[in-house]
């Protein structure tokens, strides 16, 4: 997989919608960080919808923690945003702290592993953006299928198109797709 080229990153990104919408959430110098576009962001949260109420999510690569505060600003019931970098997941805590984000929770924990030993079937929305050099998607796609809830949904974003005999080798189809840039991305279902 290769990565796309490196872009300056934004100091902040914004959360378009919900109750905090226009926030901003810091964004830190760190290898592999890249933040999930605001325009995809919007495209995501108009296929899902933007009342989230009573779904449990998990942003197992959470980063600068624009997903997993985009689900908790739509009013999910349970947020939990998986970072492994000491700093960032200190930038998620006190984000959550400013925006007094009780449905929100941060661990500061490596994502591979905790997917691997988490209780099965808690979550209805799994966010799956690892850093693109990192080779994670397809392991992080198969890891993803124990946290996941009966009927639940998987976010995957990558730098690479996603094909659907690779995507069904694994047990799981895309039913929506785009692209934005060098950025793939699709809500996947279990087949």
């Amino acid at each position: 997989m290769t990565a796309p080229p490196r872009r300056a990153l934004p100091n902040a990104v914004r959360i378009i919608g919900g109750q905090w919408k226009r926030s901003k959430l810091p964004v830190m110098n760190a290898a592999g960080l890249r933040p999930t576009p605001d325009r995809v962001r919007e495209t995501v949260f108009n296929w899902l919808g933007q009342d989230l109420s009573g779904w449990r999510c998990l942003d197992a690569f959470a980063g600068s923690g624009a997903l997993g505060f985009e689900a908790a600003s739509r009013n999910a019931a349970q947020v939990v945003l998986l970072e492994r970098d000491r700093a960032l997941a200190q930038g998620l805590k006190e984000a959550q702290q400013r925006l007094a984000a009780v449905s929100l929770r941060v661990e500061n924990v490596e994502a591979m592993a905790w997917m691997a030993r988490c209780e099965p079937g808690v979550f209805e929305l799994i966010f799956l953006d690892p850093p693109f050099d990192a080779q994670l998607t397809w392991p992080a796609l198969a890891r993803a299928v124990r946290p996941r809830a009966q009927g639940g949904i998987v976010y995957l974003e990558s730098a690479e198109p996603f094909e659907a005999g690779a995507l069904a080798g694994l047990g799981w189809r895309a039913y929506r797709t785009g692209r934005a840039g060098m950025v793939h991305f699709a809500l996947l279902q279990r087949l």
